[in-house]
């Protein structure tokens, strides 16, 4: 772990998504912490609805979110959710109202409602965020990820 961190993330400038399966993760992720293995801000992707994981009761996401605020204080992470299948809308939605960021696409679910395939990830983007703006939330530019997440940006990738 200290090698994958220390060459690939330090070393390249790499910033790691924390993706957390299960409560028992955000545990882990507070020992890499205490260890400063890692350091602050955190970009930590709570995942529901994965076999073995965590399901996909709305309560558990105000369960992690205060877990993860107990463990790393919520100034030090970013966080986001993302609910597998058929989950996905109401997942992202219920994550949005909590104060989080929402993740959706065709790598999570391939549907964009009940018995209808949707076309592209684009498109279940289109009707989150359409979830969301009729909810007053303000939708964030892709530069402002970038920042808020400390992206570099394609110009500075070595690919």
């Amino acid at each position: 772990m200290k090698r994958v961190v220390r060459e690939l993330g330090e070393g390249c400038g790499t910033r790691f998504e924390y993706e957390c399966y299960d409560l028992g993760h955000l545990y882990n992720l507070a020992y890499l912490l205490d260890e400063q293995l890692v350091e602050p801000p955190l970009f930590l992707q709570t995942v529901f609805g994965i076999l073995g994981g965590m399901g996909t009761d709305v309560e558990l996401l105000s369960y992690v979110r205060a877990t993860a605020d107990r463990l790393f204080g919520r100034e030090n992470y970013e966080w986001s959710s993302l609910g597998a299948g058929r989950h996905q809308m109401r997942i992202a939605t219920v994550a949005a109202l909590l104060g989080g960021n929402v993740r959706v696409g065709l790598e999570d679910s391939l549907y964009l409602r009940k018995g209808v395939l949707a076309t592209s990830s684009a498109e279940q983007v289109k009707k989150i965020r359409g979830i969301l703006e009729e909810l007053s939330f303000e939708i964030a530019t892709p530069d402002e990820v970038r920042t808020r997440l400390r992206l570099k940006g394609a110009g500075q990738v070595a690919i």
